[in-house]
């Protein structure tokens, strides 16, 4: 499956914002994470208008996520980014062709879409059943447990 360049933005910007309660500014994460400022405060907009994070407006505004880490899934960000389209669209092929099969004989989804579908819904689960916090707790063990206070470090510096 193919996913944007967006959903790996919105992931770093859920981990990053899982380290502080202050409002981040979406230039900032840009900034942090080496990404378009203007497809980092898309992809941004899409999670607030999933309900993932919120924007506060004015001088000290920014974005926060609007509830615990632990409590947001890879999934949703993905979807809030993404959409929630499957990957595989049946085209009902097998009707097609001088072997096609009658309509009413097509009652049930093909074995081909069958096992599309069952492979959707495995990737579907596997991306519900981690969390945004879970992916900071992975990311800072991959680092030998830096990576995560050298994010609150940057965070709390005065932007570049």
């Amino acid at each position: 499956m193919r996913m944007s360049n967006g959903v790996e933005w919105a992931l770093h910007s859920c981990v990053t914002l899982s380290q502080t309660q202050e409002p981040v500014p979406a230039a900032r994460l840009a900034e942090l994470h080496g990404t378009p400022p203007a497809y980092t405060a898309k992809h941004l907009q899409a999670l607030s208008r999933a309900g993932i994070v919120h924007s506060t407006a004015g001088q000290i505004g920014g974005y926060t996520l609007t509830r615990p880490a632990s409590e947001i899934s890879a999934l949703e960000v993905v979807r809030a980014v993404d959409g929630d389209e499957p990957a595989y669209r049946c085209a009902e092929i097998r009707q097609r062709g001088p072997l096609g099969i009658p309509a009413e004989r097509c009652s049930r989804p093909c074995a081909i879409a069958r096992a599309m579908a069952a492979a959707q819904d495995a990737w579907s689960l596997a991306l519900a059943r981690i969390s945004v916090a879970d992916l900071a707790a992975a990311i800072d063990a991959d680092s030998d447990g830096t990576a995560m206070a050298d994010v609150r470090r940057w965070l709390t510096t005065a932007a570049g």
